[in-house]
């Protein structure tokens, strides 16, 4: 994973930018430094130390690191040097006025989203999306963003009133991030609970995610972790926009 792209940053730049990197995972409950010394098969006090300045990690465990958090050198580049990467087909892309609406199953485990996998499309407002910030995990760089799901009165009962039965969640699913995305008011997420879709306010601490409804009659939630799972990929994605039909 080391690769040529090293020269351009030096060896003490490059830790650096990983350091600051998986702090701010850390800060925005996405990582622990627990659970990232689990997943890089590396003992706690090397994280630690590595996390606190006091010593640098070795190229291999810099490998095992990166390979855990599905990090690449080039996602350590300075901004500038990334923008001059990017093509005019990738700045001008438009994002689309219809998304299809589809299974759980496909929204949980399908990249791409299959002809053959589309309910059909549904129609949103012109330029609804438009504006809207991606934070995704770079498992998720080509993942295909938007996506529509029916929720059921099961589904949509610990929500109330800000999900009803039947109504269409809208999903963006290059956010998989725990930071707000509109602070304080909390992010509501689909959720892959054991390949079933759930809809809840989501946190992280150590080994579980917190799922909390709205509807305060239902109770919270414990989604728990093996070892080596990285916590934002049970978030299929962001709702970002309920439309719901007469």
């Amino acid at each position: 994973m080391l690769s040529d792209n090293i020269p351009q940053m030096n060896a003490s730049q490059l830790h650096e930018r990983l350091r600051v990197e998986i702090v701010r995972r850390i800060d925005r409950g996405m990582l622990t430094g627990m659970l990232l010394a689990k997943q890089a098969g590396v003992q706690p006090s090397h994280i630690s130390n590595f996390l606190h300045r006091k010593r640098q990690l070795s190229l291999s465990t810099m490998d095992r690191v990166l390979a855990a958090q599905s990090i690449s050198v080039e996602d350590l580049l300075p901004t500038e040097k990334l923008r001059g990467k990017a093509t005019d087909t990738e700045t001008k892309t438009p994002l689309p006025t219809t998304v299809p609406l589809v299974s759980g199953t496909t929204a949980i485990y399908s990249p791409s989203i299959p002809a053959n996998a589309v309910l059909e499309m549904i129609h949103l407002p012109h330029g609804s999306l438009e504006e809207l910030r991606p934070r995704r995990t770079v498992s998720r760089r080509d993942w295909q963003r938007f996506l529509a799901l029916r929720t059921t009165a099961e589904q949509a009962a610990p929500m109330i009133p800000i999900l009803r039965s039947r109504s269409i969640t809208v999903v963006d699913r290059h956010y998989n991030s725990f930071a707000p995305y509109r602070a304080p008011a909390p992010n509501l997420y689909a959720v892959n609970a054991g390949g079933a879709v759930l809809f809840r306010y989501v946190t992280f601490d150590a080994d579980s995610l917190i799922l909390r409804p709205h509807n305060l009659e239902y109770a919270v939630d414990l989604l728990r972790m093996n070892t080596g799972d990285s916590p934002s990929e049970f978030l299929i994605g962001r709702v970002c926009m309920t439309l719901v039909e007469p």
